[in-house]
């Protein structure tokens, strides 16, 4: 799931917490308590105990806990086999483990295609 540039932690909502607000940071975000607001990183790690009542929005998102809102991710949407969403998933890659629930609607992104554009050389423009 992560590389290099995504290994390392930089923000984190432990269990014990609660927060009630819109989140928006670089880097991964971990929640492994309960958030009542929208989210907006580059990635986002839900653990077991985790409840999200809002929208996320990141490159990818890994979902072990509890999502009551959408999922929009530029890469990839994980559904561990403990994770529930319920909402609608937009994204290019969608892993749902067995045990995983997805209650909602599932839009999946094409890769757009790749448009090769080919330059003529010089010697052409001579034959003209």
């Amino acid at each position: 799931m992560f590389n290099k540039n995504t290994e390392k932690l930089e923000s984190f909502v432990g269990a014990n917490s609660s927060f009630k607000g819109d989140i928006s940071t670089k880097g991964t975000l971990r929640i492994d308590g309960i958030v009542e607001g929208n989210i907006v990183a580059d990635w986002v790690v839900l653990g077991d105990k985790a409840h999200i009542k809002g929208d996320i929005a990141a490159r990818g998102i890994v979902i072990g806990g509890r999502v009551e809102g959408n999922a929009r991710a530029k890469e990839i949407v994980e559904i561990k086999n403990k994770g529930r969403l319920s909402g609608e998933i937009a994204t290019l890659k969608l892993v749902v483990v067995e045990g995983g629930i997805l209650e909602g609607r599932t839009r999946m992104q094409q890769l757009e295609e790749t448009k090769i554009i080919e330059f003529h050389a010089a010697e052409e423009r001579k034959h003209s």
